[in-house]
């Protein structure tokens, strides 16, 4: 007996409320496997792909991509349960659940191949009831229910993502159009002309296609909007962004002091490390990773930086374990990827996990996990070629050390001029936490051992 099950968008965790479409992975027809991933999502953590916890026929989607979805919204519809020898016996179209949803906590199972299979072979017994966005024609006999009168009517004749994309940043209404394609399709002439329409006031005749007078009103103020300037939703990563930017700005009252530091020993000591050859040679060690073991030294010394502020209960609370986010700047926009625990981690150690999160932000593979819980940020903001600047603070935590280029300059070494290997260094801290004595302290202790490397010999 084939059963339709509905697989709704899932609790993603870290309080994610909604994701965006990226790409779906797989085409209404084709067989799943228990926990194959079929949606990749943006959420505003991260990229995710999202697995179904059932094996089957894929008989409807939901949504295109660039939709965005709260959690708990239908993503699919899958068939499941064999019929007369249709679905492969492999597996692939199996009834359990597996009950998982994100990706890395499946049961296992291989994931089948993609394929098709006659939308006659997915039967309407123990159908669901669920709203069709892309469905196999004949694979929900039945499941669609009728119409009621002042709702939205069904789905617009649309198949092409870059169709629904123009009609929206346009603020077009698809339903207001009649398509010139095959059975009423809304093509990319179709939004074009309906625009080209709106801005010149005039309707532009078309063999097959006609706009209706009542579309022309409500495209005429989007186009003189459009006019004006492009404008780019907030959401996903750049609306996470920009929330928690706005909330520090307005809760935490910053204070910012810098120095600038001799950092030639930093990197004599750098080269040093990477050049042993022999058994005594190990992984490359970057700057940035002895920038961290820095820090974590210093917050050891000046437990105040490594705290969040309470608002209910008034209270500041330090924090045990020192969760170091670093700035990395992406395709996608920044994220603050987390080391955690890096108090007890060697240069080493925070190197290679600094490496692994860097890669899986470049490919778009970070979890919500890798980005949440930080308690301490490290700014690399030289890569771009400055030397200074004041940044936000990355809400809830207290305080955020930038690092310029490290760059030639005149500088007085032993008494005498010299070019030396020069950085400025910054300090922007939450003045609740503490006054400016521990701040100027920890920020003094980091300059000490850029200039001096082997003061970190005593926290070894």
């Amino acid at each position: 007996m084939t059963q339709v099950l509905e697989f709704k968008l899932p609790d993603l965790g870290e309080g994610l409320t909604e994701a965006e479409i990226v790409r779906w992975l797989v085409e209404v027809g084709d067989v799943v496997a228990i926990d194959q991933p079929v949606v990749e999502v943006e959420t505003a953590k991260a990229m995710v792909e999202v697995p179904c916890p059932y094996g089957g026929v894929v008989t409807a989607r939901f949504g295109e991509e660039g939709t965005e979805l709260p959690v708990g919204a239908p993503l699919l519809t899958v068939a499941v349960g064999s019929t007369a020898g249709e679905l492969s016996a492999d597996g692939a179209a199996e009834a359990e659940s597996s009950g998982n949803v994100l990706v890395g906590y499946g049961t296992g199972a291989p994931a089948a191949r993609r394929r098709r299979v006659r939308p006659e072979a997915v039967s309407a017994a123990g159908a669901v009831t669920v709203p069709v966005a892309e469905s196999a024609p004949g694979a929900v006999a039945g499941a669609v229910p009728a119409a009621v009168p002042g709702e939205e009517p069904g789905p617009v004749a649309v198949i092409s993502p870059l169709v629904r994309k123009l009609a929206r940043q346009h603020d077009l209404d698809l339903r207001q159009l009649t398509g010139s394609g095959r059975d009423g399709l809304i093509l990319r002439s179709d939004v074009e002309s309906a625009i080209r329409a709106a801005a010149s006031g005039t309707v532009e005749s078309a063999p097959a296609s006609a706009v209706p007078a009542s579309s022309l009103a409500s495209v005429a103020p989007s186009v003189a909007r459009a006019l004006a300037g492009e404008r780019i939703p907030l959401r996903g990563v750049r609306g996470a962004v920009a929330d928690k930017l706005a909330r520090s700005r307005r809760e935490i009252p910053d204070a910012t002091c810098w120095v600038d530091a001799d950092a030639t020993e930093l990197m004599a000591a750098r080269a040093a490390m990477n050049g042993v050859d022999g058994p005594a040679a190990g992984p490359k060690v970057s700057v940035l990773a002895l920038l961290a073991r820095i820090c974590t030294a210093a917050l050891a010394r000046f437990p105040e930086l490594n705290s969040t502020v309470d608002l209910d209960a008034r209270e500041i609370v330090r924090l045990p374990d020192v969760h170091l986010g670093f700035a990395a700047q992406t395709d996608r926009g920044l994220v603050v990827p987390v080391v955690r625990n890096a108090q007890d981690r060697n240069v080493e150690s925070i190197g290679a996990e600094i490496g692994r999160l860097t890669e899986a932000a470049r490919t778009g593979k970070l979890t919500p996990a890798d980005l949440s819980g930080g308690t301490f940020t490290l700014n690399n903001y030289g890569v771009f070629g400055v030397d200074g600047s004041t940044p936000i603070i990355n809400h809830p935590e207290a305080a955020m050390l930038g690092v310029g280029r490290i760059v030639a300059k005149p500088w007085v070494h032993q008494g005498e001029l010299a070019v030396r290997q020069v950085v400025q260094l910054s300090l922007t801290f939450d003045h609740r936490v503490c006054d400016g004595g521990t701040a100027g302290g920890f920020l003094r202790y980091v300059a000490d051992c850029v200039e001096q490397p082997a003061l970190l010999l005593r926290t070894l």
